[in-house]
């Protein structure tokens, strides 16, 4: 293709955001990504084989659905198995759309609680750009909600709230614990030509109805029509550099397997926490021998996975729990502070959420495997019986979790895979351990007979952040407050990458206002960026 005004790389959620805003700025913009278009009617939310086909074509796991637009990431010493989704709507495709903000107490952790480091900014900056993608994403939800500052409603009515979920909250003004309707990214009623929701319960599968806030759906469709050119197959190998140092756009191999070329004045990074300094790393050269805009040194460290944990409940009465939205129906942050009086710091989101279908049940919630009589008594007991409080626990940056390039691993294009190290830190142990002996005295509150604790899960690496953190210091970050590298004038990072800390909460809106932030900033600043 022709040269482009901005390149962006991945067509995710913040890669979506910046190329709709940038198109609709009248910017000439052309999107790189290495998988495809999916048509929503291959969804399987509506067909009795989900569950199946979610262990193989549509886990969120890339190394287990090894799909041609996916790249290999060496787990070996990783205690968090990294998921994600390549195509157009990245991890958008198949995420819950659980919708909160980062709390004001999280860009301020230094200050606050003596670790890690304070943001470059705050959440007062950032609320304008929540908003604006509250509206954009479609986000259905109460406003008013205790745990966060003033601001605006959510554009759409809060989704229904399942009997079950109105006795938990009950239960937790029993308690004095907070409780509020979740906020999530999924239409509860007909919005911009998206259909409202039916409570399928598949939201992690792919929404056939539409309904989802998937930025093939919410982003795509408007920045085509202005003008943004969306080029699919397209693995990104490498950014080019001029002589002054200067970003020249990316080599990629496209679907047939040519290498090709995409000229740029400006080139954004939208490939998320792992892809995106494997990318950096990948781009090494004479000027930056350590990988591109990496004279810091902290690209690829500070990974940060969100631990989660499950605390499931049983309970006497049947209703249809393997339906709702998925999604969080309620969340909880009322252990989401430091307190003094224990023996972690930071805290965590509880998000209320469907348990799943006949297979899950079956297969008891992470239990030994049963046969015959006692696989029936089960399902008996499990489906249509339970509810489940999802934790996400705080992940404290570390230097030594790590994005780095494999030696031997390669992605189908023979490009070197990423191998990642991550390591639960002890304070994330104790904090989950915390969060679900609250979560399971919350579900016994509310009349369960008994609870299924899982604290950690293995495969829950939904959440890829921290990898070319923000800050004002160039010796000590990747890029700025406003996104774009310390080392190269005309290069930004718009993905969860930049996160400084990781919060308790589930990324997606906080990706999608910085990245909003970001691009607005490139739009006013435009002449007086250098190009080259």
């Amino acid at each position: 293709m022709s040269a482009a005004d901005v390149l962006i790389i991945g067509a995710g959620a913040s890669g979506a955001v910046a190329s709709r805003r940038l198109a609709e700025a009248g910017f000439d913009v052309v999107c790189l990504e290495q998988g495809e278009r999916t048509d929503p009617g291959a969804y399987r939310g509506a067909y009795d084989d989900w569950e199946l086909t979610g262990l193989k074509r549509w886990t969120w796991d890339p190394n287990i659905r090894g799909a041609r637009a996916d790249y290999p990431v060496d787990v070996s010493e990783s205690d968090i198995d990294p998921l994600m989704f390549n195509g157009v709507g990245g991890s958008t495709v198949q995420f819950a759309a659980q919708w909160p903000r980062l709390a004001p107490s999280d860009f301020r952790v230094r200050s606050l609680d003596g670790v890690a480091d304070d943001w470059p900014l705050s959440y007062e900056e950032l609320q304008p750009f929540y908003e604006r993608s509250d509206v954009d994403f479609g986000v259905s939800g109460l406003g008013g909600d205790p745990a966060y500052p003033p601001g605006a409603d959510p554009p759409l009515p809060p989704l229904p709230i399942p009997d079950v979920a109105t006795e938990i909250a009950r239960a937790h003004n029993r308690l004095g614990w907070h409780w509020w309707p979740g906020t999530n990214a999924i239409a509860s009623r007909r919005y911009r030509g998206r259909r409202p929701c039916v409570q399928r319960g598949t939201c992690a599968w792919g929404c056939g109805e539409g309904a989802k806030g998937s930025t093939d759906q919410t982003h795509w469709p408007d920045a085509e029509r202005l003008g943004a050119r969306l080029a699919t197959g397209a693995r990104v190998s490498r950014i080019t550099l001029d002589k002054r140092g200067l970003a020249t756009g990316a080599d990629y191999v496209d679907r047939d397997g040519r290498e090709q070329h995409q000229a740029a004045s400006v080139v954004l990074v939208a490939a998320n926490g792992i892809g995106t300094p494997r990318l950096l790393l990948l781009s090494r050269s004479a000027g930056f021998p350590d990988g591109l805009a990496n004279r810091s040194g902290m690209v690829g460290r500070r990974l940060m996975m969100h631990p989660f944990g499950t605390v499931i409940g049983l309970f006497d009465r049947h209703w249809p729990s393997w339906q709702g939205h998925w999604g969080q129906s309620l969340q909880c942050m009322q252990f989401y502070e430091t307190d003094p009086e224990r023996d972690f710091v930071r805290g965590a989101k509880w998000g209320l959420q469907p348990t799943g279908g006949p297979l899950g049940a079956a297969l008891g919630f992470g239990g030994d495997p049963v046969w015959g009589t006692a696989l029936h008594e089960r399902v008996r007991t499990n489906l249509g019986h339970s509810i489940m409080w999802g934790i996400i626990g705080e992940d404290l940056p570390d230097e030594d979790n790590t994005v780095t390039l494999d030696g031997e691993l390669v992605d189908p294009d023979g490009i070197p895979a990423p191998r990642i190290r991550y390591r639960v830190s002890e304070n994330s142990r104790r904090l989950l351990k915390f969060q679900a002996a609250r979560a399971a005295e919350s579900l016994r509150e509310a009349g369960a007979y008994e609870t299924v604790v899982t604290p950690q899960v293995r495969g829950t690496g939904w959440h890829l952040l921290g990898t070319a953190r923000m800050g004002d210091d160039p010796e000590t970050s990747v890029v700025d407050r406003w996104c774009r590298s310390h080392d190269v004038e005309n290069l930004y990072v718009i993905d969860g990458s930049v996160f400084v800390t990781s919060g308790g909460v589930n990324p997606t809106a906080t990706i999608s206002a910085l990245a909003l932030r970001a691009t607005e900033r490139l739009i006013e600043t435009r002449r007086s960026q250098q190009v080259p």
